[in-house]
């Protein structure tokens, strides 16, 4: 009998889930396993936790759902906690598997997570299959290889809509035939080093984990309430949860996939009417796949100071009380402040705000700014690793801008965006 392990990561889904058929198709037993890696609940080099508690959260909820739904199917999830290449091939070994699938990683240490399991089971004569599944374009339909993708985002864009196809998605599987999976433990918050903490209830949106919950969302910003047709005009807003999509969250742990979502729009668009707007959320899918892109292509250099440019620049490394004061919301401007405050008891922050803020940790109070993609990445429930730091890397002028330096204006951000102190009077309120 042909057992193989499933290694669950940042693709917490049944739908369009390549690496998951594959498996259920070359073998007889399949067994789906969750590593809580300890390394990811570390603190940083910078200070911050690597996974702070709302993150941690949504986590715990996606895995409970991954498990209902892989239960409804006769399989169900197996949890380990600790170092992957030491629990894995216990698992291994416990199930006499002989393959193990896995999503395949792109940035630096999640590459590196990936080769010791790999260098590890290999001595167990057990072989490893990656599969890409966390893109809207597959990296081999791309009308350029990885080292010739162009390093200005609009001729990525031109180049891959003229050439490249979106493919289809996969079917949920109707059945997996495992061994019986002991029930779902989960650890705790407290297990994971955190504390528990209430979203407040001023949030945009109450996130909560999941397939499910991330197909229920999408339900209802094209279909209930065909949101999504306005999506351009709406977008920059600050307060509320209809303004944007709000995806990214279900995208960051993979409970939905960018195709799922691409296949969907078209069924909506079919349905209504393709506009302006439904092709902005493309653009934006699109600029998380180049993110992803990027980080292939230049590999470490995105989480040094002088990003892919080599570009020196001066940062106030010493003033770790601007940075304090940046993060409690207390640096005096009430644009910032107001943003601040929101992530500091969200979780999450308007792509308008993320700029804003970052664009005056760098610019205003020129401190390093790995310091603030540090922070974004303890503290935001949707962190995902390219986008994150291929953003901050933008923001700070080291990254994909060819303008340079991209300075806000903060004031006339304020007034072009929360005219009438909404958003500020929302979070600034004692």
């Amino acid at each position: 009998m042909k057992t193989a392990i499933v290694w669950f990561k940042t693709d917490l889904r049944l739908n369009d889930n390549e690496t998951l058929i594959k498996a259920i198709t070359q073998n007889d037993e399949i067994i789906p396993i969750y590593c809580f890696d300890d390394s990811h609940f570390e603190t940083t080099q910078y200070g911050f936790k690597k996974t702070g508690n709302f993150r941690a959260q949504f986590l715990l909820e996606s895995l409970l759902d991954l498990d209902r739904n892989l239960r409804k199917l006769g399989s169900g999830l197996l949890i380990v906690k600790g170092k992957p290449e030491v629990e894995i091939p216990i698992i291994i070994k416990q199930y006499k598997a002989k393959k193990i699938y896995a999503k395949r990683e792109v940035a630096f240490e999640e590459k590196q997570t990936e080769e010791l399991v790999q260098n590890t089971i290999w001595k167990l004569q057990c072989e490893m299959v990656t599969v890409s599944t966390s893109t809207l374009y597959h990296a081999e339909d791309l009308p350029f290889s990885i080292k010739d993708i162009p390093d200005v985002f609009t001729q990525f864009r031109r180049k891959t809509e003229q050439d490249a196809v979106v493919r289809p998605i996969f079917d949920k599987p109707t059945a997996i035939k495992s061994p019986e999976i002991p029930a779902l433990i989960l650890p705790t918050l407290k297990d994971l080093g955190l504390i528990p903490i209430k979203i407040d209830t001023r949030a945009a949106i109450q996130f909560k984990g999941g397939e499910s919950e991330a197909v229920k969302r999408l339900n209802h910003y094209f279909f209930e309430s065909k949101l999504i047709s306005n999506y351009k005009l709406t977008r920059n807003e600050m307060v509320g949860e209809n303004y944007s999509s709000k995806f990214s969250a279900w995208l960051a742990l993979g409970c939905i996939s960018p195709r799922f979502i691409y296949d969907a729009l078209k069924k909506y668009e079919a349905l209504n009417t393709a506009n302006e707007s439904t092709y902005w959320l493309v653009f934006e899918l699109l600029w998380r796949d180049y993110f992803r892109f990027m980080i292939k292509k230049y590999q470490n250099k995105f989480f040094h100071k002088a990003g892919i440019q080599d570009k020196e620049i001066t940062a106030n490394n010493q003033n770790t009380n601007q940075l304090q004061k940046w993060i409690a919301g207390k640096t005096g401007v009430d644009f910032i402040d107001a943003n601040m405050i929101e992530l500091q008891l969200t979780g999450f922050m308007s792509n308008r705000g993320r700029q804003n803020v970052a664009s005056y940790l760098c610019n205003d109070l020129k401190l390093d700014w790995r310091y603030g993609a540090a922070y974004f990445e303890q503290q935001l429930i949707d962190y995902d690793v390219s986008s994150n730091w291929g953003n901050w890397a933008y923001l700070a002028g080291v990254g994909n801008d060819p303008r340079g330096n991209r300075y806000f204006n903060i004031e006339k951000q304020a007034s072009d965006y929360d005219k009438f102190k909404v958003f500020r009077n929302l979070w600034l309120k004692k």
